[in-house]
């Protein structure tokens, strides 16, 4: 098989394999999708599975037929996924492509991640979760590293109908009325873009865009939700330097078998992003 890092899985039943793909934010083709579908029903029980990260699973493929499968898999430029001490596939929302509340191109960073770390060795696994803002969508906080979009709100009164739709729809109680002025509050805000989205006349506008790099996340046996690294950096360049310094860190200091937020919680949460933040 021409992929080395082919990801083959053992069924219970024996002589039985899932085939887990690979897939960038969960975009597939249509034409890579009808591939798929031929090779369930050629090789497998003629069903798949969708996976919680975004990939697709072919199961009951037997042990003689996993190179024929694979090849046609690679014809169609379907990749295998990843299983180990790797990372994982990158999942990610639809962010600002298409949903109204995504605050940065999520398809973007989650390429940019799949093309420099997918695969990469590591102490444990590493997921990676994209989300376009804090809706989590996601699943930004529930990964070892997290990028999630921000949109810090600035309120612009000019056509302002005194609706209160902005405190309504502020899950963080972040905007309070004084008069026929509605204000912020910076510490409580979370910079979800609620207001700047549901406020009927635009009163709400997005005065700045930035990322939240997470870290620490995981689901499991011990689950944990991953904390910012910082305070939101501006652009895509900054987020990804962070991520570089945090993936590096972790290769260093990580145990074998130990996820990322479990290194948190043995060496200190407050050392390591301290000391994540001071590299170079």
């Amino acid at each position: 098989m021409s992929d080395t890092y082919s990801c083959n899985i053992r069924q219970k039943q024996p002589g039985l394999f899932a085939l887990r793909l690979h897939a960038v934010g969960g975009n597939l083709t249509v034409q890579q999708l009808q591939t798929v579908s031929q090779i369930a029903e050629k090789y497998g029980a003629g069903s798949i599975h969708i996976t919680t990260r975004q990939g697709i699973e072919i199961h009951h493929v037997s042990k003689d037929d996993l190179a024929a499968a694979q090849a046609d898999l690679d014809a169609a430029g379907l990749k295998m996924g990843a299983s180990g001490n790797r990372v994982r596939i990158i999942i990610a929302c639809p962010g600002s492509s298409s949903c109204r509340y995504g605050s940065i191109d999520t398809k973007s960073m989650a390429a940019r991640l799949d093309e420099r770390y997918f695969r990469m060795e590591a102490p444990y696994k590493i997921k990676f979760g994209v989300t376009g803002c804090p809706n989590n969508c996601g699943k930004a906080r529930e990964a070892d590293i997290g990028i999630m979009g921000a949109r810090t709100p600035e309120w612009i009164g000019t056509d302002c109908v005194q609706c209160d739709a902005c405190i309504q729809f502020c899950v963080a109680d972040a905007i309070t009325k004084d008069g026929d002025r509605y204000i912020r509050d910076e510490e409580k805000c979370i910079r979800c873009s609620a207001c700047s989205v549901r406020c009927p006349k635009g009163c709400w506008q997005p005065n700045s865009f930035g990322y939240t790099v997470l870290i620490g996340g995981t689901l499991g046996k011990r689950p944990r939700l991953g904390t910012p690294l910082t305070e939101p950096v501006a652009t895509e360049a900054e987020a990804l330097e962070l991520v570089d310094r945090t993936v590096s860190y972790y290769k260093e200091h990580g145990q074998p078998r130990e996820r990322l937020g479990h290194m948190l919680d043995r060496l200190g949460e407050e050392t390591v992003k301290q000391a994540i933040l001071a590299s170079a």
